[in-house]
């Protein structure tokens, strides 16, 4: 008969739920993952062949020492599964010398020691010949910057974590949830299920799985774009590294070097706001590109008219500082909430799912986790 009582469940096997299932399994404890969609799919936010990594955290130094860490465990990643998962392009922080992206990267650099470079115009061009940086912007060069496959990466997970004994069952969504004493009691169509601890990790279905606990979250759509670069070696790398571009104060467009699909751009954060993350239109109109093409006009002028080859769209599950939840329910200390994404937390996704096992089986992680407790979000019940 199958088990149905586990060490820890985990509901939802995106990037942060396959990570965390894959170390709580490596430390032996008996776990099961679940999902409502089978790996692979585009309903979320790990799909789309590629995802930032970068060490110069410009959103607050805070971060650094989490994303190298995450360079380290995806390198074990690699080297457990043979994926290949992280891709070191380099990558160029590109705005005003006083806006908040350049100036964001300069400092996570200076407090973190970071060998960085700091780029004028014509250096960019001269290094990197598609760029065209507009007057008086400047490049913050970071070296270990690149790219991440997120479904390689969230494959790479789960195939550690059934290989170290975890259960994974798809096409399970979690109904419903309650506390049963010092444990929990999860319910899917397929049967109901009992554990010691339960991660709740579900993205864009966070909220609904919450119930009265209101944790402020903005589910995003987002509209990504391959555009066709012709046969122009500069859009390669290393020719093209990762970037982002402050174009407009605090607005920030970026992209990547040619892949597959071609070369892949957007603007950061300007999509729909949606109440129900099962209705998201999942068709990309084509009028959605017109505002990456005006951002791309600054920075890269001979890809701003580029024909599209392929869009997409994925869901960002945001708080309202962008910053990650990463903390045990007020209510209920058996049940680890993780909303650690607000569109830029893929590439912590190894490190987090460490520290989300470190707590739950120890009550501690090596990082400070304050920064990332519900108590800064206002409660209503």
């Amino acid at each position: 008969m199958p088990a149905t009582h586990f060490d820890v469940i985990v509901a939802g096997l995106g990037a942060m739920g396959s990570a965390t299932a894959a170390r709580l399994a490596l430390r032996g404890r008996k776990v099961l993952g679940l999902d409502r969609w089978r790996p692979g799919h585009r309903y979320g936010s790990s799909h789309g062949d590629s995802r930032i990594i970068r060490e110069m955290y410009f959103e607050n130094p805070l971060y650094v020492p989490i994303v190298q860490r995450a360079h380290e465990l995806w390198r074990e990643v690699e080297a457990r599964t043979g994926s290949k998962v992280m891709e070191i392009t380099g990558g160029l922080m590109i705005g005003p010398e006083h806006g908040g992206l350049v100036s964001g990267t300069l400092r996570s650099a200076k407090e973190h020691a970071l060998e960085c470079e700091v780029l004028d115009g014509a250096q960019v061009t001269q290094r990197f010949p598609a760029f065209r940086l507009r007057d008086g912007d400047v490049a913050v060069h970071d070296p270990r910057a690149g790219y991440l496959n997120p479904e390689a990466g969230n494959a790479a997970h789960l195939q550690i974590a059934a290989g170290a004994g975890a259960e994974l069952r798809f096409d399970q969504p979690v109904e419903k949830w309650e506390a049963a004493g010092e444990g929990v009691k999860v319910w899917t169509p397929f049967g109901a299920y009992s554990g010691d601890r339960l991660v709740i990790s579900a993205g864009a279905r966070n909220p609904e799985l919450l119930g009265d606990l209101d944790l402020n979250l903005e589910v995003e759509r987002q509209a990504v774009f391959w555009l066709d670069a012709g046969a122009d070696p500069a859009y390669d790398s290393p020719a093209l590294p990762i970037w982002a571009h402050e174009y407009i104060p605090g607005g920030i467009c970026y992209g990547f070097p040619r892949l597959a699909r071609g070369v892949k751009a957007s603007v950061m954060h300007a999509g729909e706001i949606l109440s129900d993350a099962d209705a998201a239109n999942r068709e990309v109109g084509p009028d959605e590109v017109e505002p990456v093409r005006r951002a791309l006009a600054g920075v890269l002028p001979g890809l701003a008219g580029a024909g599209v080859i392929d869009s997409d769209v994925c869901l960002f599950t945001n708080t309202r500082d962008h910053d990650f939840i990463i903390d045990f329910h007020p209510d209920h200390p058996q049940v680890l909430i993780s909303s650690a994404c607000s569109g830029h937390g893929f590439k912590f996704a190894s490190a987090i799912g460490e520290i989300q096992a470190d707590l739950i089986a120890e009550g501690e992680s090596r990082f400070d986790m304050s920064p990332f407790s519900i108590s800064r979000v206002k409660l209503r019940h």
